[in-house]
């Protein structure tokens, strides 16, 4: 085979015009060059070699003439050749990937300040279409939507000791939405969440019951305590501001203080808080202890400021963040990639940033309406 040969035989291979004979010799040739557990090989080994292979082609039965050194320039040719495959199919890869995202945010959309009211009569008022001012009222209480949307509750007058009405307000997917109580407590609830609670405070305590996550900046009364009670757990308070995340996709109930001080008990359990300290109950274990360690309080409120914040999460935890304030479906296929995910974009962001931030880790997506599957690495 002559050095023209060689190099027509290259040029055709890199073109795509090679026979499947052709591209045999060079491929056999080539794997056998990048081999790192083989002994080196003289010159006229590796001669040997390719003269054997290129006699067994029907195409040629010419006679076998020996060349130096020629497949030094032929495996760098060939390099080059795989380094542009490689590069080509990565590119490939990336824009179709591109697209996957860029039709996944043309369905989910941030989420914004949306929720239902439910009265004591049943009846819902859709909060986001309300009018500001006058929204319902409930024995003596007015219930207004402010001009910054969120809701309040204002008495007229005295409430009726007997009057225990319940009101509840929910967050769809991609929902989140502020409301003041009837005693001053601040409540901010986060996306797929819900807040049952009493129209007027007038028992012994203040009780209201929580799915979900939500942020409260409770009202100091210290003959009253303030309780919310979310899946088993208590959270007794007399005037403080907390984080409570008891979502039921979540393996733990969280409460995060961020100052005064806060009780916590289910069942026979109860654990004390301090500021900076958040306690864990597992909803798997029923038996297992409240356990208390310190916070990364930025990280836990972040949602209530608008933003996405991580560090060093699992994949499952973002996408279950991701699933509930774009309103999607999240399932895998296969094995969960194992990442670490550390950093913050805004909640208000295209669903497209947080999914390339991914997609630079490795991830990859299959997009089916509004169901994302993470494919295995």
């Amino acid at each position: 085979m002559t050095d023209q040969q060689i190099t027509e035989l290259i040029k055709k291979y890199n073109a795509g015009y090679a026979s499947d004979n052709e591209k045999a010799l060079i491929e056999a040739w080539y794997l056998q060059f990048e081999q790192k557990d083989i002994p080196q090989l003289s010159d006229d080994q590796r001669q040997s070699d390719l003269d054997n292979i290129w006699k067994n082609l029907p195409v040629n039965r010419a006679k076998i003439k020996r060349i130096g050194t020629w497949y030094r320039v032929a495996a760098a040719a060939m390099l080059l050749a795989f380094l542009s495959v490689g590069i080509y199919l990565s590119k490939y890869q990336e824009i179709k990937q591109g697209n996957v995202i860029n039709e996944i945010s043309r369905i989910a959309k941030p989420g914004g300040n949306k929720a239902v009211l439910i009265l004591s009569n049943g009846q819902q008022i859709v909060l986001t279409d309300a009018e500001n001012g006058q929204v319902a009222k409930q024995g003596n209480a007015t219930i207004s939507k402010t001009a910054d949307g969120k809701v309040v509750y204002n008495f007229r007058q005295a409430a009726d000791p007997g009057v225990q009405e319940q009101n509840t307000i929910a967050t769809p997917a991609g929902g989140t939405y502020e409301l003041t109580l009837s005693d001053g407590t601040k409540v901010t609830l986060d996306s797929h969440s819900s807040l049952r609670y009493p129209v007027a405070f007038n028992g012994a305590d203040r009780k209201v019951e929580l799915t979900g996550q939500a942020y409260f900046e409770v009202a100091h009364n210290k003959t009253k305590p303030f309780k919310v009670t979310s899946i088993g757990q208590t959270v007794e308070v007399l005037g403080t501001h907390f984080n409570i995340n008891a979502y039921t996709n979540e393996g733990t109930i969280t409460t995060t203080l961020l100052e005064g001080s806060v009780k916590v008990s289910n069942a026979d359990k109860t654990a004390m808080l301090k500021p900076g300290q958040r306690s864990m109950l597992s909803r798997i274990s029923g038996t297992a202890p409240i356990s208390v360690n310190d916070a990364d309080v930025e990280t836990t409120i972040a949602w209530k400021n608008g933003l996405f914040r991580f560090k060093r999460a699992d994949l499952q935890t973002v996408m279950r963040q991701f699933a509930r304030w774009y309103d999607v479906e999240v399932d895998y296929e296969g094995e969960v990639p194992d990442v670490a995910i550390t950093g913050k974009v805004q909640r208000a962001s295209n669903a497209s940033q947080v999914l390339t931030i991914l997609n630079k880790l490795g991830i990859k997506f299959r997009a089916e309406g509004k169901k994302i599957t993470v494919l295995q690495k």
